[in-house]
């Protein structure tokens, strides 16, 4: 595989871009089995607690003949997040943090990707969490592209990663106590349509 088609894969993951065209880009879909965007932030200095998510839907549209034109748009629904601690999953979905009642969907819809390596790049796009909405630039890593041994279809996997502040989203309670950084990792699979 051509190293500059593997960069245009990973530029494409959860970024996960600008809109491509109908007639030139190949769809994948975001597999939410294997999809997770997991966050991790301080508490109180003592420890590193995460959450996660594992409903993500979306769509990677992918321009091979011109990667900058390719595009993706995912989204997940609040409820669904997972810190193992049900009455903190109960917390984060108040009014609080998340407000999961009054802004019941995050989204991520890709801007703009630049290629910085072979199998690296960087997403940027607009998220939106808790009706608010940001520029965030996503470090990507194409893991694999290849066939599926149990789908039978063309796979992409990809993590990427970025750091982002709860303040600039409006969840700005606790700070610094609860830290205002927040991490985020995410692990993304996407089957060609």
């Amino acid at each position: 595989m051509k190293p500059i088609f593997k960069s245009v894969i990973a530029a494409s993951a959860f970024a996960l871009f600008a809109s491509a065209s109908a007639f030139a880009a190949d769809v994948y879909k975001i597999d939410p089995n294997h999809t997770s965007v997991t966050f991790q932030y301080t508490h109180f200095g003592f420890s590193h607690p995460t959450g996660k998510f594992m409903n993500a839907v979306g769509a990677v549209n992918l321009d091979k003949a011109d990667p900058s034109k390719s595009s993706v748009e995912v989204s997940f629904d609040i409820s669904g997040v997972n810190t193992g601690v049900p009455a903190l999953d109960t917390h984060l979905k108040s009014p609080d943090f998340f407000d999961a009642a009054k802004f019941p969907t995050a989204t991520f819809k890709s801007t703009k990707v630049e290629l910085t390596g072979k199998d690296t790049a960087k997403v940027t796009g607009d998220l939106t969490i808790h009706g608010v909405t940001r520029a965030v630039t996503l470090d990507v890593k194409l893991n694999k592209l290849d066939v599926h041994p149990m789908m039978k279809k063309e796979d992409a996997g990809f993590t990427a990663t970025a750091t982002i502040k709860r303040s600039d989203f409006g969840m700005g309670n606790y700070v610094p106590a609860v830290s205002d950084q927040v991490d985020l990792y995410i692990e993304a699979e996407t089957l060609k349509q």
